[in-house]
């Protein structure tokens, strides 16, 4: 039952940032009765890129890369179809259109802003277009468009702001460089291509550009992947090398300067495994940073409200309890990428949303479990994983502690194009003792997203090697792979099958 609104509340809950977290957590805390406000305003990038509602995740994140993903694998397709009797009129002077693909996903993003608003209308939620800053801990003002602003005093307010990518500290970065703020709407074809960072985005950036068909080349300054399992990480770089992609390891870029003919100069500095530092320089079209994100709190002055951030205040990040999101200002929660040391995926945002809500307004005492969420790395070679990586499981329970399950296969739709095999490989970590309790599933190869999604829930119900064995797969597929693992590498036996039926 919801909350009568006091005198001086004009609603029940603000919420600050209309991203998938804040917009799920509005609409569940509206269909339990309260009156919602959200606010929502998208500064332009430092290229000039801006977006409608919705967030991250529906305008520069995981659905324009998904569609570009896409656009990358049945480039392949085409390629892979020959063998299978596609007669096609000359392959090699099969090109891809930049223009064509941006403008049916800018197309997408544009619908699925106007269905976002709608729905807001419908379900009476009221979208407020500005920018949110708080006056005090119960009111937050709107800076509108044309700099007029508006109060909304609240009995709780919600922060969802999430995040925007960071750009070093170099000459001409932010002048000439962009990031995945930019890329799924850059009018002109990306060219020879320089990625900075080898987190997710990073790779799955280069990823879907090298399938495109562009010169694509990524420095790292020190890991891939950092916070996954570190030899899938590897794994990953691999199958990207073999696809052509140029990687700098150990390697920081130092400035970037735009050319005569348009073109960007990039000196950049490598330090070898002796410590010795050497300095480069190469060209490029386009100069994409990845290497990481900020969150947006910066502009919301925090401390008129009394909310504190992370590490005392270093970090720009938000703290909440474990058990309902508050922040240290008990009507004032947090929820998605904003949150110190929690997944940034668009689910858990949405899931923590719903459950926040339904807290506030339902009487519910539901808890967000952040343990074992699955995600997918959306590289030309998909990774999934959920759960422990090899490392972290280790670390909880001993090398002795532990056992790993692992194999090579080999999926049947690249036999006849004789597509490589060579990085299609999955393991399952996993207790050593009793029914080996399954603590972490990875999995790296075609549909790595679809495969993992149903393994995760297995694990969730406390999957055991046990009962994984005892499932029969459905053959001939990859996800059947995890039903066959029988190798463990304590055994040093061959982990590569010897044919795909038996």
């Amino acid at each position: 039952m919801a909350p009568l609104n006091q005198e001086n509340y004009e609603y029940d809950l603000v919420v600050i940032g209309g991203g998938s977290g804040g917009l799920a957590c509005a609409k569940q805390a509206v269909q339990l009765g309260a009156k919602v406000a959200v606010l929502d305003f998208v500064k332009p990038s430092p290229r000039g890129t801006k977006w409608g509602l919705g967030g991250t995740c529906v305008n520069v994140g995981c659905i324009p890369k998904k569609l570009m993903h896409q656009a990358s694998l049945l480039g392949e397709a085409i390629h892979d179809s020959q063998p299978y009797g596609w007669q096609l009129p000359d392959p090699a002077a099969i090109r891809h259109d930049w223009a064509t693909l941006t403008e049916s996903v800018q197309n997408h993003i544009k619908s699925v802003n106007w269905v976002t608003r709608v729905d807001l209308r419908d379900q009476k939620v009221e979208y407020v277009n500005g920018l949110g800053y708080f006056k005090d801990d119960h009111t937050v003002v709107a800076v509108m468009k044309n700099q007029t602003e508006r109060e909304l005093r609240a009995k709780h307010v919600v922060i969802a702001v999430g995040g925007r990518p960071r750009y070093p500290d170099i000459p001409g970065a932010a002048e000439y460089g962009i990031t995945s703020d930019d890329i799924f709407s850059l009018p002109q074809a990306p060219g020879r291509t320089l990625l900075v960072g080898a987190g997710y985005i990073g790779l799955e950036c280069a990823g879907f550009l090298k399938g495109l068909g562009y010169d694509v080349s990524v420095m790292v300054r020190s890991i891939l992947l950092r916070g996954f399992d570190q030899q899938m990480a590897t794994m990953v770089g691999d199958s990207m090398v073999e696809k052509g992609i140029r990687f700098h390891h150990r390697s920081r870029p130092l400035a970037v300067e735009k050319q005569p003919d348009g073109r960007l100069l990039v000196r950049y500095e490598t330090v070898d495994e002796a410590g010795t530092a050497t300095n480069g320089e190469d060209v490029f079209d386009t100069v994409l940073f990845a290497i990481g994100r900020q969150a947006e709190t910066s502009t919301l002055k925090l401390a008129n409200a009394g909310v504190v951030t992370a590490e005392g205040g270093k970090s720009d990040k938000l703290e909440v309890d474990e058990t309902d999101h508050r922040t240290n200002v008990p009507h004032i929660y947090a929820v998605g990428d904003v949150l110190y040391r929690k997944p940034e995926l668009t689910p858990v945002a949405i899931h923590a949303g719903r459950i926040i809500a339904r807290r506030l307004f339902g009487g519910s005492e539901e808890r967000m479990d952040y343990a074992d969420v699955a995600t997918t790395v959306f590289t030309p070679l998909e990774y999934g994983c959920v759960g422990l990586s090899e490392e972290a499981a280790e670390a909880a329970h001993g090398k002795d502690g532990i056992e790993v399950y692992h194999a090579y296969y080999k999926p049947t739709e690249f036999f006849v194009p004789q597509r490589s095999v060579r990085y299609c490989y999955l393991k399952a970590v996993a207790l050593r003792e009793g029914n080996q309790r399954v603590l972490g599933l990875h999995f790296l190869g075609p549909a790595a997203g679809e495969v993992i999604q149903g393994f995760a829930a297995a694990l969730k119900c406390g999957l055991t090697m046990q009962v994984l064995r005892n499932t029969v797969g459905i053959h001939p597929t990859v996800a059947e792979e995890f039903t066959r693992l029988a190798i463990t590498k304590s055994s040093g036996l061959d982990p590569t099958p010897a044919t795909c039926c038996s």
